[in-house]
């Protein structure tokens, strides 16, 4: 850490669920795309973003979080795509919950084989959990050039935008500048 601080986590939508926030890794903004997950650095940056700079982030981790990601990309992308679901289905095989009951009350574990896996199957578990609790909730955002998704948590379920300062202002500005020329003609 420098005497700065921890750098900025660079995103423009973070605290998405998980599953979300790992999506929401590669984004475009004027100065084109950007993929934070393109190095370690940024991997541990994702890591520590989410409070989990205890799982590993090595090179093996930093492949299994892009598999992860792309399968949650490709599933929400099409999810009656049988190579959607396959892959999809391959991430959730990393890993399993257990539940029980002991003189404590019930319990849950989590058990992930293989600890580089451990934050990407982590990230498919809450998808999963998001398709079984709130389908109908997950967004693209509106804006023909956004590529970021969130949980659309709003009373009526009607958030179009990642966010209205970004792509709701511009859609907004977009539109007023439609109307001004139209009324200039």
């Amino acid at each position: 850490m420098s005497a700065t601080g921890p750098p900025r986590d660079p995103r423009p939508l973070t605290g998405e669920p998980l599953g979300l926030d790992l999506l929401n890794t590669t984004w475009v903004d004027a100065e084109g795309p950007h993929d934070l997950l393109g190095d370690l650095a940024g991997t541990r940056l994702w890591l520590a973003s989410n409070d989990h700079s205890h799982w590993p982030a090595t090179e093996p981790a930093r492949q299994a979080l892009l598999v992860a990601r792309e399968a949650i990309r490709a599933h929400i992308t099409d999810p009656a795509s049988p190579t959607a679901l396959a892959t999809l289905n391959s991430v959730l095989a990393w890993g399993y919950v257990t539940r029980s009951v002991g003189q404590d009350g019930p319990t849950t574990a989590v058990w992930v084989e293989d600890p580089v896996h451990q934050a990407a199957w982590h990230a498919a578990d809450n998808y999963h959990t998001l398709l079984t609790e709130r389908p109908d909730r997950l967004r693209r955002c509106a804006h023909p050039d956004c590529v970021l998704h969130f949980l659309d948590t709003s009373p009526k379920g009607n958030r179009r935008w990642c966010s209205m300062a970004g792509c709701g202002n511009r859609a907004k500005a977009a539109r007023h500048y439609a109307r001004s020329r139209r009324a200039a003609n």
